[in-house]
């Protein structure tokens, strides 16, 4: 230790060594640099036993202060690079505050939702009311009133789901047709509309499935009155410009019978795999209800007519979204539900 010189090169070194830090990092490097076990204070402080006495006191003293104006020194750098770093990160990070804000995504009805309640709708107008049944059923209700035989191929195991005690999954909303007809006297009209199981899998069909009964029973009723309710609702929903036909069919359940189907508007009527290479769809059965369905139901079939029809839900929303395949309705893809 020289001198009085010798610290003030030192301090003023350390001054511009603390100023050239750019990051913490390099803050406590030269500070370790001047103030750590090895550094040029400690060696200075280390080297006072080698003075005078009467020198000591004075360096050593000098040595201290110079220690303590250091320290100042990098708390003030550390801070101000503190300080740096969150300017930086607010910027990198700003909003603006004066900007309109952004909407949360909303979401829509599920396609089978918006089709059954426009069916719904469309049959309110017509005085129809709604009816629910339960998907567990007997097999009274879901066959035996309904004048399907012990023997009709519905019935099999490879078609119809049989749980324990004698019931079944549904196969069909017809079942709500008997609990409603059941203790009513006419003239009333119903539509249903829920959740059937079959043992059933192709481009048109699901084991689930979604359908719409309707039925209608008083004095005085036609074919024609059936045929013009139908005629009606398909226009209303697939508009003018999809044709819709009567084939004739046998139900247990309706006397005369008939299937009605619709063009396929996929193919234009050229043929595709979801019409079959047909060129129409089958959109759902009708008929007059049987006087033996009727009649199990408490009702005079001599004085009172009716007539029922059921159709798939699935099947409308594939038209009327242009749906290629059954199992987009059911995947939950919001990819495709968002297209729709």
């Amino acid at each position: 230790m020289s001198g009085s010189s010798d610290l003030d090169a030192l301090l003023e070194a350390a001054r511009e060594a603390i100023a050239r830090a750019d990051a913490t990092q390099a803050l406590l490097e030269v500070r370790a640099s001047f103030l750590g076990r090895k550094g040029s204070v400690s060696e200075l402080l280390r080297g006072i036993g080698s003075l005078p006495a009467e020198e000591r006191g004075r360096v050593g003293q000098a040595a201290n202060e110079a220690k303590r104006t250091i320290e100042g020194w990098v708390a003030e750098r550390k801070e101000a690079l503190e300080r740096s770093a969150t300017d930086d990160a607010l910027a990198a990070h700003h909003l603006d505050v004066t900007l309109p804000g952004t909407g949360s995504p909303s979401g829509s009805l599920h396609p089978i939702t918006q089709v059954t309640r426009e069916m719904v709708s469309f049959f309110a107008s017509m005085g129809f009311s709604l009816e629910e049944g339960p998907e567990v059923e007997t097999d009274w209700n879901n066959f035996e009133a309904l004048n399907i035989p012990p023997d009709h191929p519905s019935r099999d195991e490879q078609d119809t789901f049989y749980l324990e005690g004698g019931h079944v999954l549904r196969t069909h909303t017809s079942n709500v047709q008997i609990r409603a007809m059941t203790g009513r006297t006419p003239p009333f009209r119903f539509i249903a509309t829920g959740r059937v199981y079959r043992h059933d899998l192709s481009p048109r069909h699901s084991p689930m499935f979604h359908q719409i009964e309707g039925f209608l029973v008083d004095e005085r009723v036609t074919f024609g009155d059936l045929k013009g309710v139908l005629l009606a609702f398909g226009r209303h929903l697939f508009g003018d410009d999809v044709s819709l036909r009567f084939r004739a069919n046998h139900f247990p359940f309706t006397e005369p019978s008939a299937e009605l189907d619709y063009s396929c508007t996929l193919c234009a009527g050229k043929g595709c795999k979801v019409c079959s290479d047909s060129g129409w769809v089958e959109w759902g059965g009708c008929g007059m209800i049987h006087p033996k369905v009727l009649e199990r139901c408490d009702i005079d079939s001599e004085r009172y007519q009716g007539f029922a029809f059921g159709m798939g839900i699935d099947r409308t929303a594939m038209r009327r979204f242009n749906i290629p395949h059954l199992r987009h309705l059911f995947e939950g893809d919001l990819r495709v539900l968002g297209q729709l």
